[in-house]
């Protein structure tokens, strides 16, 4: 388990302040926690979004390490190629020390745009951890759906009114996805649990080969709801099930924690403005069928664990 006060005298801030993503973002949070997972030197790179848009506007950055934007499609691509630079110049024995690497990407440049690069550079077995920093839709570029959208939320491309109730499809498992190219270790985690975070971020570093972490990071411009709350409204994504903090670990899948009780998942939708519109009586059966795909997923992540537990 990570220690708040150990960490933060031991590790230098890797994101300074001074950017200019929103007060309240989920992402510059999930950021800081993830680069606390390692006292080693750090080397990042960011798709293009709403992290690499607000903290590198020239001629100003807001990295405290060595950082490179990339495009929208190809964040695991770049890391993959200086990861593999850096391990020929350490056998040509021009570098020593040991370095870490980290890829950064939205849901819109990981579970869509970038999932084939990413894909191939998992397969190939590069020694890096990529961190998704899931705010749910396409937030930069006006608040598009993506596939790691919810369903019934209402974006610019999937609204709320006649003919649809928000988005018609239930998001990607991208978590699932990631765990069957059988690299060391996936988790999914969220700045409110921050030692969970953290500890998922220490054993994402120290993994021999691909590590994955599925960060949930509200964004409260699109998710409409006080910025204030967001730390609030991540442990309810938590507490209702919404968002389940796993991990997998050399194919081992277990909750690394589980409510006591999981609440209703009215009380994770009711706070946001984005499913506003599912609390109307003709829409209020939506609420149901969001409520069984939650609880068929957490028998089926009880499953996995029961039976990874088995085999191993």
């Amino acid at each position: 388990m990570a220690n708040i006060k150990d960490l933060s005298e031991k590790i230098p801030e890797r994101l300074g302040p001074g950017h200019r993503l929103c007060a309240g973002c989920g992402a510059s949070i999930a950021v800081r926690q993830v680069l606390m997972g390692t006292e080693d030197p750090v080397v990042a790179v960011s798709a293009t979004g709403c992290l690499e848009v607000a903290t590198t506007i020239f001629p100003f950055t807001a990295w405290k390490i060595p950082f490179m934007h990339n495009a929208f499609e190809n964040s695991a691509s770049t890391i993959s190629g200086i990861e593999t630079a850096y391990r020929a110049l350490k056998k040509q024995g021009k570098i020593k020390k040991e370095i870490k690497f980290i890829a950064f990407g939205g849901d819109g440049g990981t579970y869509d745009i970038g999932l084939q690069a990413l894909s191939g550079a998992l397969e190939r077995g590069h020694n890096f951890v990529y961190c998704c920093y899931d705010n749910e839709a396409y937030m930069n570029t006006s608040i598009q759906r993506s596939s790691a959208t919810p369903f019934g939320a209402a974006t610019t491309t999937s609204p709320a009114g006649k003919v649809a109730a928000g988005k018609v499809q239930f998001r990607k498992d991208l978590t699932a996805i990631v765990a069957a190219h059988k690299i060391p270790y996936v988790a999914q985690g969220t700045i409110s649990h921050w030692n969970d975070l953290v500890t998922k971020s220490q054993k994402a570093f120290a993994a021999q080969g691909p590590a994955f972490l599925n960060v949930l990071s509200m964004c409260h411009r699109g998710w409409r709801y006080p910025q204030e709350n967001t730390v609030e409204i991540a442990k309810l994504a938590v507490e209702t099930g919404f968002w389940p903090l796993i991990e997998v670990e050399n194919g081992t899948w277990r909750f690394t924690h589980k409510p006591k009780e999981r609440k209703p998942i009215e009380e994770f939708l009711k706070p946001q403005g984005r499913f506003a519109h599912l609390f109307k009586e003709e829409n209020k059966h939506l609420i149901a069928e969001i409520q069984k795909e939650i609880d068929n997923n957490w028998t089926r992540l009880e499953h996995f664990c029961e039976a990874s537990c088995k085999i191993t």
